[in-house]
């Protein structure tokens, strides 16, 4: 299964800043040795049903520890018995994009 989560601080230190709370959720993340991603809106993690929401479970724990609300968004592509589709999926995408390339290099 590949789970796309974000979680985050509604409300903030001071500072008005988000990065250091949203930061400790990656690095939970992280920690977890399971494979992830993160970009500017999401963390892409994947594992077992038990084992990716045990880490988002914990992520969302070290946000609430600075935030007396949180927000958290769920996406998840669930397939038994597929792995390495954080890379797999991207990699048949990229096959593609070459392929089209190369035919149009041609004249294809």
């Amino acid at each position: 299964m590949i789970v796309a989560f974000s979680v985050a601080p509604t409300t903030t230190n001071e500072t008005g800043e988000m990065s250091e709370a949203v930061a400790e959720a990656v690095r939970v993340v992280r920690e977890s040795g399971l494979p992830n991603e993160t970009n500017s809106m999401f963390t892409l993690l994947e594992g077992e049903w038990d084992e990716v929401f045990a880490v988002i479970k914990k992520a969302t724990s070290a946000v609430e520890a600075v935030s007396p609300r949180v927000s958290l968004v769920i996406k998840a592509d669930i397939r038994q018995g597929v792995t390495n589709g954080l890379t797999a999926k991207v990699d048949a995408v990229n096959r593609h994009l070459a392929e089209t390339s190369e035919n149009a290099s041609r004249g294809d």
